[in-house]
């Protein structure tokens, strides 16, 4: 009688097994057997965003994921100051110098391969110790009233020029503008984004906040600012009363104003569930969770798994990038920086 019970028993368990093993199976063709329980995500990106991408997550392999929400760059300092007792399993970025705070730190494990080779080598750090999951241009907006096609800045650094004292702002305090100004100080060296820094102290109107920035051009306060692409896209998909009399700018030709900043996602060291972790990572990457990019309210764009982005956008590639590593974006120098700018 005994040895009859072990054997139902024990088709019992294999059952169950096979069961939860096919619950984790996802339709990018990847295999997550192995992960159960649940993540922390420490999430510095648009939080309706990062629900999609949990919603779709949970719903496709079972595992609960717990959200912690801030920006760039106090989450990333929480995560060091925390070492190797965080509590994040993953950490999600809007811009890449936070990751790159938290990758100096020694704090990521590298990422699976099957998910770096979801992201061309363009949208990720050569370092592969996190990866690119989605991206922003930067643009400047413009008051149609006020400026012409042929009154429009060719550069980022014209803005430095005398003749746009007054007539430009930013969000200085941002983590998104902090990214422009790595990606010129990486580009063009210390001297020049000093110079550029003084210029702008002089010339520019502070804000906080891009959608802030946006409407001051809206409403003829200043001729153009410096913002990311989606801000104004998001508010065309909406009324549009905050941009309705405005148009953006490129500034392509690869020059600093036409920075692309990388959002980011990496798996922690500290991960007391790396496998669950990592087919996090692997899900937003993938083809289901770059969709929600292409078809969401967000308007960022995908960088992983051959999915285009939505067609309002201009492509990626024209835009004409700078060519930079986010690796190397290094948000205290640009801090430092700023500061002695007093732009901070």
């Amino acid at each position: 009688m005994a040895a009859r019970w072990k054997k139902i028993l024990g088709a019992a368990f294999a059952a169950t097994t096979l069961i939860g093993v096919a619950a984790c199976s996802n339709d990018n063709g990847s295999d997550n057997s192995g992960t159960a329980g649940e993540i922390t995500v420490y999430n510095a990106q648009h939080e309706s965003l990062t629900q999609e991408w949990v919603d779709g997550f949970t719903a496709e392999t079972g595992i609960k994921v717990t959200l912690r929400n801030g920006s760039d760059t106090e989450l990333a300092n929480q995560i060091v100051a925390e070492g190797s007792a965080s509590p994040a399993d993953v950490f999600l970025t809007e811009n890449s110098p936070a990751m790159a705070l938290v990758e100096n730190a020694g704090q990521f494990t590298d990422v699976d391969p099957a998910t770096v080779d979801q992201v061309p080598a363009q949208f990720r750090p050569s370092t592969g110790k996190w990866t690119g999951i989605a991206a922003r241009s930067t643009v400047f907006v413009y008051n149609k009233d006020k400026l012409t096609a042929d009154q429009l800045p060719k550069s980022l650094l014209d803005l430095q020029n005398p003749e746009w004292k007054g007539r430009w702002g930013a969000s200085p305090s941002g983590a998104d503008f902090q990214a422009i100004v790595s990606a010129l100080l990486e580009q063009k060296g210390e001297d020049a984004t000093k110079q550029w820094l003084a210029g702008m102290k002089t010339n520019s109107v502070a804000y906080k906040g891009n959608g802030t920035v946006m409407k001051a051009v809206n409403a003829g306060e200043i001729d153009g600012g410096v913002i990311y692409h989606y801000y104004w896209f998001g508010d065309q998909a909406k009324t549009g009363e905050n941009s309705k009399n405005t148009e953006l700018h490129y500034f392509k030709n690869e020059d600093p104003g036409a920075f692309v900043s990388i959002s980011g996602g990496g798996v922690l060291k500290s991960s007391k569930n790396q496998a669950a972790a990592q087919a996090f990572l692997k899900y937003i990457t993938g083809k289901s969770g770059q969709e929600i990019l292409q078809t969401g309210t967000s308007f960022e764009y995908p960088v992983g798994s051959d999915v285009a982005a939505n067609p309002q956008l201009v492509p990626l590639a024209d835009l004409q990038s700078p060519d930079i590593d986010p690796s190397k974006l290094n948000s205290q120098k640009v801090t430092q920086l700023m500061t002695d700018a007093g732009l901070l």
